[in-house]
């Protein structure tokens, strides 16, 4: 049964006494948040895996998702997939690195080793690692330059 203060404040509001009373006896924030729609399992779950990697593959039209989820059991509705896939939309991307340009990767084999920065340095490696004619051509530009042969450059 509510108290005398619990019930003015119950007229005030306009809440249920169990609703002011679950209210104040919350000792933190956090502790209001727990309910029923807290950890609860949606029909979509079982289909998440499988439209997170159609998205990783670059498929984000929710219409052609939700056409291909139907055949593998999913029953709930069009307008759960477009809400999911919405979040998706709106999450920070990682930003990756392009890969670097043609004129940049020139300027570093022509380029001392020992004048490139250590940045540099680590780029060339990884685009020697990936392009076999592009080492070739660093090792023969830097034994014809940078080399000790005779017929060298200075």
């Amino acid at each position: 049964m509510p108290g005398p203060r619990e019930d003015s404040h119950q007229r005030q509001l306009g809440m249920t006494y169990r609703t002011v009373q679950r209210l104040a006896d919350a000792a933190t924030p956090e502790e209001l948040f727990t309910g029923q729609w807290q950890n609860r399992t949606s029909v979509l779950d079982e289909c998440k895996p499988y439209l997170d990697d159609r998205w990783n593959q670059g498929c984000t039209n929710a219409w052609k998702l939700w056409e291909e989820i139907v055949p593998l059991g999913y029953r709930g509705s069009y307008g759960r997939v477009r809400a999911y896939l919405h979040k998706k939309r709106t999450w920070p991307r990682l930003v990756t690195a392009g890969p670097p340009s043609p004129r940049a990767v020139a300027g570093w084999i022509l380029r001392r080793p020992e004048s490139l920065a250590e940045a540099e340095t680590l780029q060339l490696k990884t685009v020697r690692a990936h392009c076999p004619e592009l080492d070739a051509l660093t090792r023969h530009v830097r034994r014809r330059w940078f080399g000790t042969c005779p017929w060298t450059r200075p």
